[in-house]
């Protein structure tokens, strides 16, 4: 039986910032999906993987991340990159957080990055998920990468989940938009659910939970 739904935050919550990418590369003429190449490139050591896991700040990213791309054969910013991490919140899954809260266990697990709270940046920026305080009070707990010093979809990160909640992982349902970050879920127990579309993963849900979302 759920007994939890653990939520990711930019992509499933709020629109991907993966729109904003392909825009970006369309703009300054780079590969389309060159960004998410770059991020996918030594994943777990990356100039990204160090910035989420609170490894190096802002300024440290910035020419880390262009040396990656420049070795890469473009050479870009990392401050440029995040500034395009924009997104919309999604109203229908804010409506799932409030039809939930209360009835099951109901958290985010969020790679996010620690630095861009110091930082001035659009307010609809989708990395801090904590900039968004009425949708954040709608979650028992949140799992931050920046504040723990592990990101998904390093297993620790969901066992960390499992334990503050105090269930077993085949009692939770986890959704995220990057199949990298589900797997491990799943080869641990739990539930997961691929965000695409928002309606058609809320349909999924729907099936796994009693309490009605939709």
């Amino acid at each position: 039986m759920i007994k939890a739904v653990f939520w990711d935050f930019g992509g499933v919550i709020t629109s991907s910032p993966f729109e904003a990418f392909n825009k970006y590369e369309e703009e300054n003429n780079l590969p389309s999906n060159f960004l998410r190449k770059v991020n996918s490139t030594n994943p777990d050591d990356n100039a990204w993987a160090k910035l989420e896991r609170s490894k190096v700040n802002l300024d440290e990213f910035d020419l880390l991340f262009e040396k990656e791309t420049k070795d890469l054969g473009y050479a870009i910013k990392g401050k440029e990159v995040i500034a395009l991490l924009q997104g919309k919140v999604r109203p229908e899954m804010v409506k799932a957080l409030q039809n939930i809260k209360g009835k099951l266990i109901q958290a985010c697990l969020t790679n996010n990055i620690q630095s861009l709270k110091e930082e001035t940046f659009d307010n609809g920026n989708v990395s801090v998920a904590g900039k968004n305080d009425e949708i954040m009070e709608l979650f028992d707990f949140v799992i931050e990468s920046s504040k723990v010093n592990v990101r998904k979809p390093d297993p620790a990160f969901y066992k960390m989940a499992c334990e503050k909640a105090e269930i077993e992982p085949s009692e939770a349902v986890f959704l995220d938009d990057l199949g990298i970050n589900l797997k491990p879920a799943k080869q641990l127990g739990m539930e997961t659910i691929k965000v695409i579309d928002s309606i058609d993963a809320l349909n999924e849900l729907q099936k796994l939970i009693p309490t009605k979302i939709l």
